[in-house]
């Protein structure tokens, strides 16, 4: 008990280093997180716990709970970066150690240790965890569920890896309640996926775990390879099989529970806005971006394979040999072969399920991180102990790997810096903490065969790169976000500042000049109609509906409080400005090979900035 004490403690302090550090002292990047944060804050102003709107419009990108997590943070730490990523944060720390009570019962508890530990200095896990999207919701939750179904099923396991008794096929009726409801928060968090794929995942474990060995093998001994590999792969989905599966999986239960959970909201947001935020979430960002591909997210069928080495590092470098070891294991039938092949189960359903998806991002796969978590630290955790059934040569191939992605890292972290980043090109030394740790566990394996110790190394280069890359490196990237410049100038102008938005609109400009955004067209930018779904002019009957487009001239020529921010690649395609309307700042566009240019009416008082480049930044948000 205090050993488990001890591990619990340190996953969780872990955690905090990674998670926390400097989680406030980042502004919204990216498109969703100010989205996100944004969209909670009008419904807080709104006083409305149920209509997601953002920009003053409906948002159907995403459920509820994320915004009621955000509502809940922002009651007590007011409407603040670190509030929009507490929970976040909170529950991915949540999720490691869930994975370490699922690695402890499904190997060891040393397994369960390493698993956490794995699962939280891995990148895209870190990313998901320090961000204000659902990802992190989700994975909590689809975790839990699975938890839940282990916590139900497995019999405890002790150092040796030897068990308190058999395996259940499925839990208790109370136990199955608990699993589904977690489901039915998942789908509060995200949509149907909270339940169809972690139902896959035990679903695909009992198709598998429950065939009859006879019944696998009968019948092939004069067939080929290949015949029999196949007749394996059909087999667990015969009818009568995959019927009593099902039925064993309690679905009049699932349903029920799913229902009474998730339910109730998307109900009371269907009634309250006529069918659309249903029909936007449902047909637009479900089926929508299963059958084809939306925003330039695509790929092929190797991409998520891929997106996984990269999400997963520095620990996918034990890729090859983690596949190796899980696959001799399942096939000896290891005592812990029904872990792996859980763990093997959990990652084909979601990278199967999304590679079949035409609208592809890595962020997608990240709930079946801690499976992977599991397969790496049952390796590692063998291969410390000399247990491994992979060859030793493996190991030692995985650390100078490290050492050469560590190399690479500070090359291109060099030369992107040159470009995007000027003045922070020092940031490539985030590259020599892995570069060091592979070389520094390598030494120690070839000169003394302390593969502990080599193992540690690589765990504290991780926590170190980790925190490094979150807390330090992306708080100087922060810092060439120069769109604030035109906030501190619009509060110098005029107290009661308007903005619209010509041909760009980023949402973090929404989120921190606190008003809605206006958007706008030129005719000669878009001849023949307006740049939209909606109508000009057209009436707005509901006050989250569309606003109309307005016409950028008209719309500065209107009150000189009103601002229209582009780019300027879109205002060298326009020429010559129209009488009265002049260039009043122009900055850098964030990571983009474009500038951002601020307009408004020439009525600005003397001391305003005419015409270049702004250095005066705005404080905060309020």
């Amino acid at each position: 008990m205090k050993r488990h004490l001890h591990s619990v403690l340190l996953i969780a302090a872990i955690g905090v280093i990674v998670m926390f550090s400097n989680l406030g002292g980042i502004r919204l990047w990216d498109r969703d997180e100010p989205r996100n944060a944004g969209c909670a804050a009008e419904m807080a102003a709104r006083g409305d716990w149920i209509t997601p709107v953002f920009n003053g419009e409906l948002r159907t990108h995403k459920p509820i709970l994320l915004y009621w997590l955000m509502l809940s943070a922002y009651g007590v730490l007011g409407e603040t970066e670190f509030a929009a990523r507490f929970w976040s944060a909170a529950l991915a720390i949540g999720t490691a150690l869930l994975t370490y009570g699922m690695g402890r019962r499904l190997f060891s508890p040393a397994v369960g240790l390493w698993s956490a530990v794995i699962l939280v200095t891995t990148l895209m896990f870190g990313v998901a965890g320090r961000a204000a999207t659902p990802d992190s919701v989700l994975i909590f939750w689809s975790t839990a569920a699975l938890w839940v179904y282990v916590r139900g099923t497995a019999p405890a396991a002790d150092d040796s890896g030897a068990r308190s008794g058999p395996w259940r096929w499925f839990p208790s009726w109370p136990t199955a309640a608990l699993m589904y409801a977690c489901m039915g928060m998942a789908v509060l968090a995200k949509g149907p996926v909270g339940v169809v794929l972690p139902t896959a995942v035990v679903g695909a474990f009992l198709l598998v775990r429950r065939l009859p060995p006879r019944a696998a093998d009968a019948g092939h001994g004069k067939a080929s390879g290949w015949a029999r590999g196949l007749t394996g792969m059909i087999r667990p989905f015969g009818p009568l099989h995959f019927c009593r599966t099902c039925w064993l999986m309690r679905p009049v239960t699932a349903l029920l529970v799913v229902a009474i959970v998730a339910l109730p909201w998307y109900v009371a947001v269907d009634l309250r806005t006529d069918g659309q935020w249903v029909r936007g979430f449902l047909l637009d960002h479900n089926l929508g971006r299963a059958a084809q591909s939306l925003e330039g997210h695509g790929g092929s069928i190797l991409y998520y394979p891929l997106a996984l080495l990269v999400g997963f590092f520095p620990w996918s470098v034990f890729a090859v040999p983690t596949l190796l070891e899980a696959t001799r294991r399942i096939r000896g039938r290891d005592p812990e072969a029904p872990g792996y092949v859980l763990a093997a189960c959990w990652m084909a359903v979601y990278i199967g399920a999304f590679s079949l998806a035409r609208t592809k991002l890595p962020s997608y796969i990240t709930p079946c991180y801690p499976a992977v978590a599991m397969l790496v630290g049952s390796y590692l955790h063998a291969w410390t102990r000399g247990w491994q059934l992979s060859a030793p040569f493996w190991p030692r191939l995985a650390l100078a790997t490290l050492a050469v992605v560590g190399a690479g890292i500070v090359a291109a972290t060099w030369f992107s810096a040159a470009r995007y980043l000027s003045g922070d090109s020092w940031l490539a030394g985030l590259g020599l903490i892995p570069f060091t740790a592979g070389i520094a566990a390598l030494v120690l394996v070839f000169r003394a065969d302390a593969r502990r110790a080599a193992a540690r190394v690589v765990a504290g280069g991780a926590v170190a790169f980790s925190l490094l890359l979150f807390s330090v490196a992306a708080a100087r990237v922060d810092r060439h976000q120069t769109f604030d410049s035109f906030v501190a100038i619009m509060k110098q102008r005029t107290r009661h500042a308007e903005l619209g938005a010509l041909g760009v609109l980023e949402p973090s400009w929404v989120y921190y000049t606190n008003r809605h955004v206006d958007l706008l067209f030129l005719p000669e930018l878009h001849p023949g109609s307006a740049p939209d779904q909606v109508q000009l002019g057209a009436a707005r009957v509901r006050d989250w509906e569309p606003r109309p487009l307005t016409h950028a001239w008209h719309y500065l020529r209107e009150t000189p409080d009103r601002f229209v921010i582009t780019t300027r690649q879109l205002l060298d395609r326009i020429g010559t400005l129209p009488d009265g309307i002049e260039v009043v700042a122009e900055t850098e566009y964030f990571l983009r090979s474009d500038r951002l240019v601020l307009l408004a009416a020439d009525c600005a008082p003397p001391h305003a900035t005419a015409r270049g480049q702004t250095d005066s930044a705005a404080q905060s948000r309020h």
